[in-house]
C-alpha cells in the first residue's frame, strides 16, 4: 500500500465529496478497486507510488465522442474553483462532430460558472468600495474566472485515454480526469479497461467519474 504521507497536502485528501484511493501500481489491485467503485456516485481518484503528487495547477480533461464525457464538467469546474487550476480540454481527433459537441457543452458549463463568478466579484467590489478607500483590500484571495483551453488531440476517441496518460510532459498537468467505462466489453475483460491502463501509465493521479446520471452533486 501507498504510504499515507504521499497524499499529504494533496487538495483532495480528506475531502468528503471525493474518494481518494491509494494502492500499488499492480493491475490486479487496481482492477479490484475499479470493480469496487463501479456504483460509486462520488468522483474517485487513484494515487499510486509511481505518481508525482503536486498541488493542482493544471487539469487535463480528455473529451471523446461518448455522451457521458460531459459528466466531467462539474468536477473539473469544482476543482478549478477550489484550487485555481487551469483546465485543458483535450478534444478527440474524430471525423464526426460528437467530441467537439461534448467539448462545447463543457465550455458552456464553464462559462455559466464564470458569469456567476464575475457577477459575485462585481457585487463584492461595489460593497467594498462603499466601505471606504481600503475596501478593495477585501478582495484579496477572491476567486477569479476559471481559465481553460481546448487542444485537439493526435488520436481519435479510441486512442484518446492512452494519449492523455502518456503526454504529461506536453501538458504539464497535475491531475488526469477520466470517465470510467460504462460497460466492459470482451477486450476490457481480457486486457483490462482503458482507465486501468491510464492509472498504471499516468505519472500523475487519475480521477474517475462514473457514467451515471445520479452523480453526487458537489458543493462549493
Amino acid at each position: 500500500m501507498v504510504n499515507e504521507q504521499m497524499v499529504h497536502g494533496f487538495p483532495l485528501e480528506n475531502n468528503g465529496d471525493i474518494r481518494v484511493i491509494t494502492c500499488d501500481n499492480n493491475r490486479r489491485l487496481i482492477q479490484r478497486q475499479l470493480d469496487a467503485c463501479r456504483e460509486e456516485r462520488r468522483p474517485y481518484v487513484f494515487v499510486t507510488p509511481t505518481m508525482n503528487v503536486q498541488p493542482l495547477r493544471r487539469l487535463l480533461v480528455p473529451v471523446s465522442m461518448l455522451e457521458e464525457e460531459t459528466y466531467k464538467a462539474e468536477i473539473c469546474t469544482y476543482l478549478a474553483r477550489k484550487t485555481g487550476a487551469h483546465i485543458i480540454l483535450l478534444q478527440a481527433n474524430d471525423y464526426g462532430s460528437h467530441a467537439r459537441q461534448n467539448v462545447q457543452r463543457i465550455v458552456t458549463h464553464i462559462e455559466k460558472i464564470n458569469e456567476r463568478l464575475i457577477k459575485d466579484l462585481t457585487v463584492q467590489r461595489t460593497v467594498l468600495q462603499q466601505s471606504g478607500p481600503t475596501g478593495e483590500a477585501g478582495l484579496t484571495g477572491a476567486a477569479g474566472p476559471i481559465t481553460y483551453e481546448i487542444v485537439l488531440a493526435r488520436k481519435d476517441s479510441f486512442g484518446l485515454i492512452r494519449e492523455a496518460a502518456e503526454r504529461q510532459r506536453d501538458f504539464q498537468h497535475d491531475l488526469l480526469i477520466l470517465t470510467a467505462s460504462r460497460d466492459y466489453g470482451l477486450d476490457d475483460i481480457l486486457f483490462g479497461p482503458p482507465e486501468r491502463h491510464a492509472i498504471r501509465k499516468s505519472p500523475v493521479p487519475v480521477l474517475l467519474v462514473n457514467p451515471r446520471e445520479d452523480l453526487f452533486s458537489l458543493c462549493d
